[in-house]
């Protein structure tokens, strides 16, 4: 009997070191070192997701189990030899970083591999029959890594690497990613450009990371013309603009490509508090987006739908954000309140405001010829 929800979740992942930082910069010269918080990219709001499952009991409502990490050749479906030896050389030399914005520490390319791994076997179990859908607590994430080179904390293309694993296996020619961490994935973006058996689909908070990034005329590019979305939201959107976005642009788009398989870049950093966005979400919002991707998944792929962690670094708001994802998939509601939820509504844009980011939607949607 298929079971409903795996939580895919490996306490090492949260030992991924950054290395000593004040939010995203390095400490010295001007920057004083952090008293307490350190780096944005911390484990606490990730391994906080897990424990209020635990604490609410919806831990005991899925089946949560780790995995494997990926291998070698797993990895070289993506990254070339070169970059894996440097990542591989530099992490058992004590860490730094090779990039942009990426920083970890010794041991940090097992744990890499580990966090890959989650999400290749979250991928693989649904695709697979054992469980319906499924959530991998990968850290560190992964949708910025592109092939060679790693970015905005990112070590490995973990969905990539895991998309690529499961169109060997069983043979899926159209699987759909929709992004919708606050930051643009453009690392998924330019793995999957040229080709059409991958669409991506990016919401992101306009020209914040990579810095000054929008992204809505990159369609793709080759055979992959066309199977490229990105949608940048205004600071300060809010629920409403991703409400809008799905119901004009992100549904319309999947339920013509038809995908075998949705897999969600899920990043929590769009909520109210987080300290490197301005996009004014809150749990409700989460729960949303899930439904109704969940709604899409039963009427295309038989309910198959993964999403892997990526950002939020609110370490009090994004285990209520995650908890939500989580009970939508699980079909649970857990009796949690979240504390934050209505001053978060209450802080929603204006009705003027959410009329003029309506119009840019409509305006993306004209383009991408949705109407």
């Amino acid at each position: 009997m298929m079971a409903n929800t795996a939580f895919y979740y490996d306490e090492r992942c949260m030992w991924h070191s950054t290395g000593l930082h004040a939010l995203v910069m390095p400490v010295g010269g001007w920057v004083q070192p952090p008293a307490a918080a350190g780096h944005a990219e911390s484990p606490e709001s990730k391994r906080r997701i897990k424990s209020l499952m635990d604490v609410s009991g919806l831990a005991a409502r899925v089946d949560v189990r780790s995995a494997p990490s990926a291998g070698e050749d797993d990895l070289r479906r993506v990254h070339p030899d070169h970059y894996l030896r440097r990542f591989k050389q530099q992490s058992d030399a004590g860490g730094g970083d090779l990039g942009e914005l990426a920083p970890f520490g010794r041991g940090s390319y097992e744990i890499a591999k580990l966090s890959t791994g989650l999400v290749m076997a979250a991928i693989d179990s649904v695709v697979g029959g054992r469980h319906r859908n499924a959530y991998a607590m990968s850290r560190p994430p992964g949708h910025h890594c592109l092939a060679d080179l790693p970015m905005g904390f990112c070590l490995l293309a973990n969905i990539a690497v895991a998309v690529e694993a499961a169109r060997a296996k069983h043979g899926l020619e159209r699987i759909a990613v929709i992004d919708w961490d606050v930051h643009h994935g453009n690392g998924t973006q330019a793995i999957f450009y040229e080709r059409p058996d991958v669409l991506t689909i990016s919401l992101h908070q306009d020209r914040c990371f990579p810095p000054g990034y929008s992204g809505t005329e990159e369609r793709g590019a080759g055979r992959g013309a066309g199977y490229n979305y990105n949608i940048p939201l205004q600071p300060g959107g809010g629920d409403d603009a991703y409400r809008y976005a799905f119901e004009r642009i992100v549904v319309p788009v999947l339920d013509r490509y038809r995908p075998q398989l949705l897999v969600v870049a899920s990043g929590l950093d769009a909520n109210a508090a987080d300290p490197l966005a301005r996009m004014q979400l809150h749990s409700e919002s989460y729960r949303w987006m899930t439904q109704a991707l969940m709604h899409v998944a039963a009427s295309h792929c038989g309910g198959r739908l993964v999403a892997a962690h990526e950002g939020g670094y609110a370490e009090a708001v994004v285990p209520f954000c995650g908890h939500a994802v989580v009970e939508a998939l699980a079909g649970e509601t857990m009796g949690v309140e979240d504390p934050f939820l209505e001053l978060f509504r209450a802080q929603q844009p204006s009705a003027e405001f959410q009329r003029f980011q309506r119009s840019l939607i409509d305006a993306m949607a004209d383009g991408f010829e949705l109407n």
